[in-house]
């Protein structure tokens, strides 16, 4: 890579800074962006941010080809790998499953976040509603669940501008996240905070897990304690537990932990979870919640699986009536988990971040 613009190196301070918050980024979640002479640099599909100024992790994407293939409906847009330039690409880096949407919004820098208070908003079914009593002050759009990559660029443009062509700076993404995009960096950071801070929902208050119990679960198992305290909080709330079990709140739950939440019933052991799936098909389960108890984690998950299990109880206790929540639907699940894509980002996840116990 070229030396870096003093803007360039913002984006990466910004882009370590937020991916090391997990209130706004998980594992190799989120994604970032700056338009330069022509190229759009965006983190690179299974990379992560809070590693932005000690690895290489931004990708060259030509822009104009890029914008004309996403004007044109070609399918090379989707993957945008066609308009990498190679000669500034020396890791052979592959461009984030989000590329589109970044180049479709035309401020010159983009960032997209996994924020814990959006999501616990967007996945509501009262979501516009809500958005429009606290965001009155920013001007948002929401764009309803769609698989992320060029389908949600293409909902993002249909909706982007407004009557007299002003283009929107704040997009709320129902079951997913939020996107940012403004003239500068420092603009850009100063917009996310306004917004998550406008967004921000009352927590339920922490409880103590039941370590001893789980310790005792875990023998003989290939389960053990989270790494994340944090992560019982789902198991300790009745209402976060009854939000986590009735399905898949948003993508990156899917990727890293399988579809929906794998709840233990009175009195299973891990291995009785594990039969179950397995005998209905499923595979075993990365996270197991144990009512009033806590969670528990395959010894081999990866890191970013120990993210989004902290993720799900930051969401749900945020949550105030699983009656208010839209779910992922069996056909969205499924394409997430048979995305080329998402499978690429899930090997890079199990290749370089698995956890050291």
């Amino acid at each position: 890579m070229s030396m870096p613009t003093t803007e360039f190196q913002r984006l990466l301070e910004l882009s370590a800074d937020v991916g090391a918050d997990p209130a706004l980024v998980q594992a190799a979640g989120g994604n970032t962006s700056i338009k330069q002479q022509g190229t759009l640099w965006i983190k690179a599909s299974g990379t992560w941010l809070m590693n932005a100024l000690t690895s290489e992790i931004m990708v060259p994407v030509a822009l104009t080809p890029l914008l004309r293939a996403l004007e044109e409906n070609d399918p090379k847009a989707e993957r945008a790998e066609s308009f990498v330039a190679a000669d500034k690409n020396p890791e052979g880096l592959r461009p984030s499953i989000e590329t589109t949407v970044h180049a479709a919004l035309p401020q010159k820098v983009v960032v997209h976040v996994h924020c814990i208070e959006t999501i616990a908003v967007a996945l509501r079914v009262d979501a516009i509603d809500l958005l429009t009593s606290l965001l009155g002050n920013f001007n948002w759009r929401y764009v309803p669940y769609i698989r992320p990559g060029l389908p949600l660029s293409r909902s993002i443009v249909d909706c982007l501008y407004d009557e007299s062509g002003r283009p929107a700076d704040v997009i709320v993404l129902g079951n997913h996240g939020l996107v940012v995009a403004a003239e500068s960096v420092d603009a850009a950071n100063k917009l996310l905070r306004s917004v998550c801070a406008a967004l921000k929902q009352p927590a339920r208050p922490e409880t103590n897990a039941d370590i001893e119990k789980l310790e005792l679960l875990t023998a003989g198992s290939n389960y053990r304690l989270p790494l994340n305290s944090e992560a019982h909080d789902v198991a300790l709330d009745e209402i976060s537990l009854q939000v986590a079990s009735g399905g898949s709140l948003y993508p990156d739950h899917v990727i890293f932990l399988g579809e929906g939440t794998v709840v233990a019933r009175q009195g299973e052991t891990p291995a009785q979870v594990v039969e179950r799936c397995v005998s209905a098909g499923k595979p075993a389960p990365v996270s197991v919640v144990f009512p009033a108890t806590g969670v528990l984690m395959q010894n081999d998950c990866s890191a970013g699986a120990e993210a989004l299990a902290r993720c799900l109880s930051d969401v749900c206790t945020r949550v105030p009536d699983p009656s208010v929540v839209n779910y992922l639907t069996d056909a969205q699940n499924d394409e997430l988990l048979n995305w080329d894509a998402e499978q690429y980002r899930q090997s890079l996840n199990k290749k370089e971040q698995a956890v050291d116990v």
